[in-house]
């Protein structure tokens, strides 16, 4: 897991990501910025959220979480490791955590908690905070490398854990009608997602499914075999459509390059080109 820059500066939906009726679910850590709202619940191995954070539903983690100060969970939080709860924390159901509890004051829990190993009450530090601007500074003064030792140690590369994690960055609203971000938004191969994606650019993966439309300021790229339940807009950018992937919906842009056995079912204004590939003759 290689930063190049602020980690939460853009939504990055890692491949197999889905959304199972209620819960977004997904193999890697979960990583939430700060006043953000997720009407979804979430379902990963360690997740951690920044100060503010609104979940929607449960919270289920195989490793640890933390949440920072004034986050609201409408449902349960169950633990497989430890967890890290800030202060003024709502949760609406009940907390299970396997491992050690660090829990800060005036946290409610409506239906009570319970830990298997210490329970220690007071401020944790709020860890994500913490970690996020000191990546940064480590990336602003060049030790690339020692940022990528701090990464290294957090996310446990002994387990050899390959998926990226699923980044929603700050005030960011994510639910089953729009997954809106004022940021860049990559997502994955494999993925199915329900809701209209906004953002500031946006690219989609191959074999995904996306039950919405997209609309950026900037250039969409839509991968090979995806399909895209909805309208496709930018306001500036280029679109390119690879492959067969297919648009059930308009399209408007500036140029349009589109694959060779893509298709668009609606109605295509482009203020610019419009580019149409070819398959690649074989060599005699």
């Amino acid at each position: 897991m290689a930063f190049s820059r602020d980690p939460l500066d853009e939504l990055v939906v890692p491949d197999g990501t889905e959304a199972k009726e209620v819960d977004l679910v997904t193999d890697g850590d979960v990583l939430v910025g700060g006043r953000s709202t997720v009407e979804f619940g979430v379902r990963g191995r360690n997740v951690l959220a920044g100060e503010g954070v609104e979940f929607g539903g449960a919270i289920e983690a195989e490793g640890d979480c933390r949440l920072d100060m004034w986050c609201d969970v409408a449902e349960n939080v169950l633990v497989g490791q430890d967890a890290y709860i800030g202060e003024r924390v709502h949760v609406s159901g009940e907390m299970k955590v396997a491992g050690d509890l660090d829990i800060g004051d005036d946290v409610e829990i409506d239906e009570g908690f319970e830990a298997n190993g210490w329970i220690v009450i007071r401020n944790p530090m709020p860890t994500i905070v913490f970690l996020f601007v000191y990546l940064k500074h480590l990336l602003l003064i060049g030790e690339d490398e020692t940022a990528q030792k701090l990464v290294s140690e957090i996310v446990d590369e002994d387990e050899k854990i390959e998926t990226e994690p699923l980044v929603i960055p700050q005030n960011a609203t994510v639910s089953d009608d729009a997954w809106r971000v004022s940021t860049p938004a990559t997502i994955g191969d494999d993925c199915r997602l329900h809701g209209n994606v906004r953002a500031e650019t946006i690219d989609v993966g191959t074999d995904t499914t996306i039950f919405g439309s997209l609309r950026a300021r900037g250039d969409v790229t839509v991968g090979s075999g995806t399909r895209i339940h909805g309208d496709l807009t930018t306001r500036k950018g280029d679109v390119t459509i690879d492959g067969d992937a297919r648009i059930l919906g308009d399209v408007s842009c500036a140029d349009l390059e589109i694959g060779p056995e893509a298709e668009i079912d609606g109605t295509i204004r482009a203020n610019g080109e419009i580019t149409m590939g070819t398959t690649e003759r074989e060599p005699e």
